[in-house]
């Protein structure tokens, strides 16, 4: 048997995938390629230049390889993007999500592994989030994941498929061996950017709101190393198929930093001081967000490796160097 992981040539999904040919998995990568890159795939998994949305290559894939599981990245990920450009949003992350769920039904593939998001739960009224908060999307981007999350529930419920939903709060770093990582230049990711900016890539940074009912003004999350996610998606994996029933889990380290500590630990890391910008608030942004991830830590075990500011932060900062060499 093997795995379909769409998106496998993007940032979370290229790790996911070292992860799993790490421990003898036979992958299939899926992608499309309009924001990973083709070099970013591991070279012991198979690669499959395509679209989720393609119901007849999804169905052939999984009848020519034996798939039994699907880990599905595949998305688009910028909510100021998604305030802009809703309808491709729908299009991309909620229509291409069922065409691809439907052919996973009907090829008869068992487990579903779906890269969620923390944007589904909007602006919660209280810090700490467990998966109990109540989901009220305020962009795009986190509805139309919100949505795919209740199609994956509704289509299970009526056929033998399980599932993981794994809703990330912010992730960061990048593989210690520098096999892959973030990227994309343009990427919006606040620790890349600062990184960049660092390096002299980017010219400064700009805060977004510096007026939040936070300690110092600015936003607050919760960032994950993409590793410890690796971890999580694997052991997820690994749960389902030891029969454990459908699941919603937090990916997080239950404590956040703020976008001046974060831009502080880039400075002290990097060695090197950048200017930084006042801005207004963006539409969409939350005052404050951190996981609980209890049950992600008892249900599968999960005990995170890289819970550290400044390896996060070193990580980010030596793959930025080896994409400015190259």
């Amino acid at each position: 048997m093997a795995i379909l992981v769409t998106g496998g040539a993007g940032y979370i999904g290229s790790h996911v995938v070292y992860g799993l040919v790490e421990k003898k998995d036979r992958v299939v990568v899926l992608d499309n390629l309009s924001s990973g890159f083709r070099d970013a795939v591991a070279k012991q998994a198979t690669f499959v230049f395509g679209d989720v949305g393609d119901v007849n290559l999804v169905s052939g894939l999984i009848a020519e390889h034996g798939i039994d599981a699907i880990m599905h990245f595949a998305a688009s990920t910028v909510v100021p993007e998604s305030i802009a450009r809703p309808a491709a949003y729908y299009a991309n992350n909620t229509v291409n999500s069922l065409a691809l769920v439907d052919a996973a039904i009907r090829g008869g593939v068992r487990h579903f592994v779906f890269s969620s998001t923390a944007a589904v739960y909007g602006n919660p009224t209280s810090q700490m989030v467990s998966e109990e908060v109540p989901t009220r999307p305020v962009s795009p981007y986190g509805t139309s994941k919100l949505m795919t999350e209740m199609m994956l529930r509704d289509v299970a419920s009526a056929s033998g498929l399980t599932y993981a939903v794994l809703r990330y709060f912010n992730v960061a770093g990048a593989d210690p061996f520098l096999r892959t990582g973030q990227s994309t230049r343009a990427a919006t990711h606040l620790i890349k950017v600062a990184v960049q900016t660092a390096l002299g890539i980017r010219d400064g940074i700009e805060i977004y709101g510096s007026d939040y009912p936070t300690p110092d003004g600015t936003c607050i999350r919760d960032y994950i190393h993409v590793c410890d996610l690796v971890s999580a998606h694997i052991k997820a994996l690994d749960y389902l198929r030891r029969g454990g029933p459908s699941v919603t889990l937090n990916c997080g380290y239950g404590h956040g930093y703020s976008v001046h500590e974060i831009i502080a630990a880039v400075k002290r890391v990097s060695g090197n001081d950048f200017a930084a910008a006042l801005r207004p608030r963006r539409a969409g942004d939350a005052v404050a967000v951190v996981a609980d991830s209890t049950r992600l830590r008892e249900l599968l075990s999960w005990t995170p490796t890289f819970d550290d500011l400044d390896t996060i932060v070193a990580h980010a900062l030596a793959w930025e160097e080896k994409l400015k060499l190259q």
